[in-house]
């Protein structure tokens, strides 16, 4: 029986180089489906206040954010998004994905 994993690797960093990326240039793009098993976060710890706010959109972006470098997917924001998804036994979260080249 294979075991059900939640994330493809949790990670305590971010591998890949700085994209400079800033909120406004994250809302420019599209969100689309991730699956959380395909993920590698890049924060091994949660606020569990953020994971169990009523309104958790309200200081940050809708959408999770993900980098996209070398083939891997890499969580960088929105880990309380995720876990919540998995809580509520969903596959995937939507999220908006940035391409880095290798």
């Amino acid at each position: 029986m294979l075991a059900r994993v939640i994330f493809k690797a949790v990670g305590g960093s971010r591998p890949y180089p700085d994209h400079g990326y800033g909120q406004s240039q994250w809302g420019a793009l599209a969100p689309t489906q991730v699956r959380l098993d395909q993920l590698i976060t890049t924060k091994r710890e949660l606020d569990l206040e953020a994971l169990f706010a009523e309104d958790s959109t309200y200081y940050g972006d809708l959408f999770a954010h993900v980098v996209e470098w070398r083939g891997d997917l890499y969580l960088e924001d929105g880990l309380h998004r995720a876990l919540r998804a998995a809580l509520q036994q969903r596959l995937v979260l939507h999220a908006r994905v940035l391409v880095l080249p290798d």
